[in-house]
């Protein structure tokens, strides 16, 4: 037993905190795995389409790219512009300097609202100090 004065049963409230999402997900992960292998098993899952391999290694390249800016310190603006225009590439569109462009406005919003709002800490890079 503890010393700490207990509050009566009425009065206390359970709030759900941080680690209850986390636990959430993976329940919401777990029932859809369950559902598909039963799918799976009454053989009624659509056949699969074939992967495009320059797709596949265009969204790889920009995966390897984000993790190279942000180990280099670019920061999270640049590495998640360079992952947003190779992946629109590999989904097949060509226009590079408007998804450029794209991508630094959306990732810097994502930014400043992680940063100001949240205040959880993305890297940050030269882009972010100017910021």
């Amino acid at each position: 037993m503890t010393d700490l004065p207990q509050e009566p049963a009425s009065r206390r409230v359970d709030r759900a905190g941080p680690e209850v999402m986390p636990v959430v997900i993976a329940i919401g992960l777990g029932l859809l795995a369950i559902g598909n292998l039963i799918d799976a098993l009454r053989g009624n899952l659509p056949p699969r389409e074939s992967a495009d391999p320059r797709a596949v290694l265009l969204i790889l390249g920009g995966l390897a790219l984000l993790i190279a800016i942000i180990g280099l310190g670019g920061g999270f603006i640049l590495a998640t512009s360079a992952l947003f225009v190779t992946t629109s590439a590999a989904f097949g569109r060509r226009a590079i300097l408007a998804d450029s462009a794209i991508a630094l406005v959306m990732s810097t919003l994502i930014y400043l609202a992680f940063d100001r709002l949240l205040t959880l800490s993305l890297p940050a890079g030269p882009l972010e100090r100017l910021l």
